[in-house]
């Protein structure tokens, strides 16, 4: 008998790949990410309708860039006008200046039967404030504080998070025992402590909100890191030489991408609600200025005689939240390796059926996804 060995050829190599790994061979990982995301249809069709909003919230009344953004007398005229450079936008309206009621009570002339947006199609005021207007100006400041949110606590979360599970030690006891302080605090009360000291300018409000909403990112990235350290190829790239801020950001760090995306989007879904919050209770945005909740307070004692005051930024502050929502969701779809789902079934709706089918008896979770 011959003791040679069979040698495996290309074709029973192609044999035994995986379903997945034959779809992937070839691909580069950004290749694969993408394509697993546009295979959600429910975070795809979020993206979009989100990119609309920014549009649709950023060209229609203008923005202000520089300046305090109070009120002040036009020189050349007897109309206010905002403090700092002013972008017009396409809408004729402004969202600080008083016009003649249109209809009764300040009804929206918004009509589906004949379609006709009107002069005011999202009502107006008591004092003729047209509310298009108010609204689009308060989901700019309520995007704007979200993405500065976003990015200030995803930025000091990550390197904290990083140094502290890549060195442990007294470093790692330090950062986590600030962490566990600032958790301890609920969110809401300490961003009403130091919204109330700071002032109502959004960019204020950004800013502090940024310096307190990174705990969880700080300790995600960490557990990342304390794995990631251990790996072959960081004892590899300490072998060859490479220096401590070389290994964490260019070798340890992209391993963590998924992680540090997916949390970074379900932060911004969660500080639109905080925002809110504050700005509903006082301690956010503070008139001349306006955001979505600063409005809801603003009419708050009109719900039951003009109810289209609070119909509008609820229905953008919802839509933006599940829009976040759904786009990490995919996110995290995308770059988790071990989830791999029928293309037919990524869409938004099976995600509802799914929901209802884990409250049927008899029916098992997990019989809509199929994992590869």
């Amino acid at each position: 008998m011959s003791d040679k060995k069979p040698v495996a050829d290309d074709q029973s190599v192609g044999q035994e790949l995986s379903i997945e790994q034959r779809a992937t061979v070839g691909l580069s990982q950004g290749t694969i990410v993408r394509r697993r995301f546009l295979q959600h249809r429910g975070a795809v069709i979020s993206m979009y309708v989100l990119l609309f909003l920014i549009l649709l919230a950023f060209t229609s009344v203008g923005t202000v860039v520089g300046g305090t953004g109070d009120l002040k007398p036009d020189a050349n005229s007897t109309r206010l006008i905002v403090d700092g450079f002013r972008i017009p936008g396409w809408w004729t309206s402004t969202w600080w200046e008083r016009y003649d009621i249109v209809l009764p009570g300040g009804a929206p002339t918004f009509t589906l039967w004949p379609f006709s947006f009107g002069d005011h199609p999202f009502g107006q005021d008591n004092t003729g404030k047209d509310v298009f207007a108010r609204v689009m100006r308060g989901m700019q400041q309520s995007l704007s504080v979200v993405f500065i949110v976003g990015v200030i606590s995803t930025v000091i979360g990550v390197v904290l998070g990083a140094l502290a599970g890549y060195y442990r030690g007294w470093i790692d006891q330090l950062i986590m025992r600030i962490t566990d302080v600032i958790i301890i605090i609920p969110l809401l009360v300490l961003g009403a402590v130091l919204g109330r000291t700071i002032g109502g300018d959004a960019l204020m409000l950004a800013l502090m909100l940024g310096l307190i909403a990174w705990t969880g990112m700080a300790r995600l990235v960490r557990a990342e890191f304390l794995s990631l350290r251990e790996r072959e190829f960081v004892d590899a790239a300490r072998v060859a030489g490479a220096s401590d801020f070389r290994i964490i950001f260019r070798h340890i760090l992209p391993n963590t991408v998924g992680v540090i995306v997916v949390s970074a989007t379900l932060l911004m879904s969660a500080v639109i609600l905080l925002e809110t919050s504050l700005s509903f209770l006082g301690f956010g945005i503070k008139s001349p200025d306006i955001s979505l909740g600063q409005i809801i307070s603003e009419y708050n004692e009109a719900f039951k005689t003009r109810p289209w005051l609070f119909w509008w930024p609820g229905l953008f502050i919802v839509v933006i939240a599940l829009c976040i929502n759904f786009i990490g969701d995919g996110l995290r779809d995308a770059f988790d390796p071990r989830q791999k789902r029928v293309p037919t079934q990524n869409g938004m709706g099976s995600q509802v059926i799914s929901f209802f089918k884990s409250y049927v008896p008899g029916a098992r979770p997990g019989d809509e996804t199929v994992n590869k």
